[in-house]
């Protein structure tokens, strides 16, 4: 089943909603978006890097890794009240007005 944004920020407000505890400060969620983008990096540099895992390192994979930035970045946007599908309307709005005739567009070629 897909989920949209929304869906997925109600789904994850309904679990963190059954804490006492609630969401961390904005500060604390930067700090996990940090450290999960460098859990993140790391894999990736595992995959196409030059920096294989050591042999004692457990397996993840870059799909799990985006899934807990995900979770993370949707916690951040919960907490500070950021309707994150408004939020990726208005980038793509920019990015499509900003950026019409940056690139090469595949039609284009020939």
């Amino acid at each position: 089943m897909e989920k949209t944004m929304r869906q997925l920020q109600q789904e994850v407000d309904a679990y963190i909603g059954q804490f006492k505890e609630g969401y961390f400060s904005p500060l604390a969620m930067l700090a996990r978006l940090t450290e999960e983008l460098g859990e993140l990096a790391r894999e990736v540099n595992h995959y196409y890097g030059e920096k294989p895992k050591k042999k004692n390192e457990q397996e993840k994979t870059i799909q799990e890794e985006l899934g807990d930035l995900l979770f993370v970045l949707i916690c951040m946007a919960n907490s500070l009240h950021i309707d994150l599908q408004e939020a990726h309307d208005a980038v793509m709005n920019k990015f499509q007005m900003r950026d019409r005739d940056r690139w090469t567009r595949k039609e284009e070629e020939q």
